[in-house]
């Protein structure tokens, strides 16, 4: 699968945009400030129906405009059988967003995800190592959620549940009572979905972790015999120990206190190490980039192999941090069969024509970004 076509109007900085890309590497070039992540944003909408960057839509419609429009056309393979099909997300001011997949428009959101698998990088995924647990757990449900449409009406369930909980803890602690009979409907709410979604997390992690530490070592080809990456799943549910039933009772009294829920699958996390240190501590900046790069190419990796399709990859502007041998590793490892339809944002020109000097051979096609348009070098 790749997108042939895309085509904007009133999207963020571009008024109007009609451009044709390859199906394997494309590389926007261009000063900070002029749209290239807005390019990738664009193609992120079209797969998730949102922005990766901005949650408030009617702020990525254009200054002045009434609306945006994003079209992309894509070219879906399937052995020597090939396909295209129209997607395009709509937002009119006041209104509500539209998606639509062959003009016709999806009825939920949750109902598109997973049709165009995408995989993206940029430097705010320094997140993941540095942020809070509920990043690293949005990371795990998006990755599971492209492959399994059941596991994301499970979380979307727990979370109803988990806020109705929560409200009623609230109305609890206001009114000075307690009832036991009320708050135990939603318990049941609670572990009937956070059982499986910690099952599926767990069973996730045992597949991604061969993925993940093959993808470290190929970026990282003269990483030290100690600095092997770990990742740990910390959960307060293990497979022999005591029930989230029982661990829900047994918070009554300091759910009740606080007025939240201290229990469930909502409170896991991932503990990111390099050798035998934590990698948000302890990890150098390159480090970190070399452990978020192979985060997410062995999330590229997982949905393939899950969904039988290569998903588009965006890489935004992640050569920072990392030296010309690992960019250049980087580079030649996207561009492989392996990998399918990538685009990569940088602001030097010449690193990126300087780059494919090295590799000849890897069909691709440079963009130079520059006031509103978007042009073939």
């Amino acid at each position: 699968m790749y997108i042939e076509r895309l085509q904007l109007a009133n999207f963020k900085n571009y008024d109007e945009l009609d451009v044709t890309f390859s199906n394997n590497v494309n590389c926007l070039v261009g000063n900070n400030g002029v749209g290239k992540t807005n390019l990738l944003d664009a193609l992120y909408y079209l797969s998730f129906c949102k922005s990766y960057f901005n949650p408030v839509d009617s702020q990525n419609i254009r200054t002045g405009a009434d609306f945006f429009a994003i079209h992309g056309h894509y070219c879906m393979e399937d052995g020597a059988d090939k396909e295209t099909v129209a997607v395009s997300c709509t937002l009119q001011r006041g209104q509500s967003k539209k998606i639509k997949f062959n003009k016709k428009v999806m009825a939920t959101f949750s109902e598109h995800i997973g049709r165009l698998p995408l995989v993206i990088v940029t430097p705010s995924d320094q997140s993941l190592i540095l942020g809070g647990s509920d990043v690293r757990r949005k990371f795990v449900d998006g990755i599971i959620s492209q492959v399994d449409k059941s596991y994301l009406q499970m979380v979307l369930s727990y979370q109803k549940a988990l806020e109705q909980r929560n409200r009623l803890l609230k109305q609890f602690y206001e009114n000075r009572f307690f009832e036991e009979e009320t708050i135990s409907i939603w318990d049941e709410q609670l572990v009937r979905y956070g059982e499986p979604i910690v099952n599926s997390r767990r069973q996730f992690l045992a597949e991604f972790m061969p993925l993940f530490e093959e993808y470290y070592s190929l970026i990282h080809i003269d990483a030290p015999k100690n600095e092997h990456p770990s990742i740990r799943y910390e959960t307060q549910f293990e497979p022999d120990g005591i029930s989230m039933e029982e661990q829900l009772k047994e918070a009554y009294r300091r759910d009740a206190q606080v007025q939240y829920t201290t229990v469930g699958p909502h409170k896991d996390d991932l503990e990111f190490g390099i050798g035998d240190f934590a990698a948000k501590r302890f990890g150098s900046q390159g480090q970190q980039k070399t452990f978020l790069l192979a985060l997410k190419l062995a999330q590229f990796e997982y949905i393939r192999a899950h969904v039988g399709t290569n998903p588009i990859l965006l890489l935004d502007d992640i050569f920072d941090k990392l030296d010309m041998l690992r960019v250049s590793q980087l580079v030649m490892l996207v561009g492989s069969d392996r990998f399918g339809q990538v685009f990569i944002t940088d602001t030097q020109e010449g690193r990126v024509e300087s780059i494919f000097k090295q590799t000849p051979n890897m069909p691709h096609r440079i963009f130079k970004v520059e006031g509103g348009a978007v042009n073939l070098l």
